[in-house]
Order: C-alpha cells, then structure tokens, then sequence
C-alpha cells in the first residue's frame, strides 16, 4: 500500500492511498472524521485502512490533488551519516561502530515535485539520494528481531546538504537545516511492496546523469540495526522519520567537485518506492 498526505479543499494536510484511480481519502475510506498520516500511524489503523481501500472507495473527486511530504509533520527527523560501505570508502573514512546521528526539522521537509530555493550563504550545495523508514508503533529498547514490528514503512529522501556550513564546526547540523532541505516522498510505502529492507534498489539522477546508484544491502547499519540503536538512545514515536544514509558519488567527492546550481533537476527512483523530484531555484 502507498500511503501519502495531500493538502485538501480546506487547506489541511490529509492521508490517503494512492491507487491507480488516484488519491483514496483515508478518513472517508473508514467512514470517519478526517486523518492526517501521524494520526493514522498513532492510532495503528495500517491494516484497517488497507481492507477499506480494497473496497473500491471513490477516489477524491476533481483534479489530483498535489502531495506533500508523506509525514508533514513528524516529531524527530534523524539522519544517519556515512552508513553505506561505499561513501565511506569514497571520503577515505573509516565504517563507524556505532550510528553517526544528526536531525532535520519541519522546515527542512519539502514536497515531491517541488523546486527549493538555493541558500544564499553556500555556494556548495550538494545533494545525497537516501532510502528513509518511517515509525508506525512507538519504539523504546528494541531489539533487533522485533525492530520491524515497528516500521510502518519507506520513502525516498534527498538530503541535501551545504558542504561549506556543514564541516564550517565539528557538528554537521549547521550544513542540513535550511529550509527546504528534505525533499521528501513521493509516499510511505509498507514493506509488503517496499520489498525486503536490505534489498531496496535506488538511485539519483542529476540533470538526467546518473550520479548515484546503489542497495540498501550496502548499508553499514541495517534498518533494524538502526531502530535497536535508536530507541536505546531516545523513544521513538509513530511517524518519526529516520534516513539512513547515502551511498557513493556524491558531489563533493567527485574530481572535478559537483555542486548544485540554479536550473538543476535532482530526480530520486526507485523500482518499489517511487519516484522524487526536486527543481533548485
């Protein structure tokens, strides 16, 4: 199942299904009050929604409405860094023992499709293609086994990044925050049509070049791994977001260094998860 959130006729953010005849509204599906994602997730109601979509629910009716990202609002944004064995082999790091983390917050989300604005104070913008999961039960001391018991599914996630502000002070935060930069969607697929954690396929394309391409089998901390991790550190909540990392060929480690400009196209696929594109102005 596809889950996104739209913006409706009112303004307000709304969870639905897409399907081939478009958006499913999800409230209207279970025949209740209007639901954004979080709440679906919060009230654990996955299952639900998806015997009501089978149904042959109505699609909303008029044009296709725009989508935001799949979780608009979600408590925490946790990012991984230099967790697949490949950019870290790239920057000539060392694989961490333990999960390097920092955070995004709301303002960073942008919606699938959408263009974002370049900083003005980079001028080293760099983009990294990330495959994210999202938290469908609330999660505290988790083990490994029981981790995706509490995965609601994933999405696709582009972390872009100001290279000059983030290595501007030992923590990277600085370089991952401005507005706009989580490119985020297109939706919350579940992980009976994601496919398997360690086996999500993806990759970037700049300008229609392919600059990443990689598996999530290549990452140093799988999704489990990292749900155990996590949630010894902090409680974990339905709809936290946590991306996991970026693969090789970013732009800051290529000869001659790529860096993002006015006009660029950044386009992120994936065979289950969809497609995201970014336009930076």
């Amino acid at each position: 199942m596809r889950i996104v959130s739209y913006r409706s006729g009112d303004g307000e953010h709304r969870a639905g299904v897409q399907t081939a005849a478009g958006i499913l509204d999800a409230g209207s599906a279970m025949g209740g009050e209007a639901l954004t994602v979080r709440r679906l997730l919060e009230s654990g109601r996955i299952e639900e929604l998806r015997g009501s979509a089978e149904k042959g629910v109505e699609p909303v009716s008029g044009e296709e409405p725009a989508l935001l990202p799949p979780v608009p609002d979600p408590e925490k944004l946790i990012c991984i860094g230099l967790n697949y064995r490949s950019h870290a082999e790239e920057a000539g790091i060392a694989p961490p023992q333990v999960p390097t983390i920092f955070a995004k917050f709301r303002n960073a989300l942008s919606s699938p499709g959408s263009d974002v604005k370049l900083p003005e104070a980079s001028e080293k913008l760099d983009y990294e293609a990330e495959v994210a999961f999202v938290i469908g039960r609330r999660a505290k001391d988790v083990s490994r086994e029981d981790a995706m018991d509490h995965v609601a599914g994933f999405t696709l996630l582009n972390d872009l990044s100001a290279r000059d502000w983030q290595f501007a002070t030992p923590q990277w935060m600085p370089g991952k925050v401005f507005d706009g930069s989580a490119p985020c969607g297109p939706a919350l697929v579940t992980p009976d049509e994601a496919g398997a954690h360690d086996s999500i396929e993806f990759k970037l394309e700049l300008n229609g070049e392919t600059m990443q391409d990689a598996v999530t089998s290549d990452l140093i901390f799988s999704v489990p791994e990292l749900v155990a991790h996590l949630s010894r550190w902090m409680t974990l909540e339905p709809g936290d977001v946590i991306a996991t990392g970026t693969p090789s060929g970013v732009g800051s480690v290529r000869e001659p260094r790529v860096w993002l400009k006015q006009g660029d196209e950044v386009v992120i696929s994936s065979p289950t998860l969809g497609t995201l594109r970014t336009g930076l102005v």
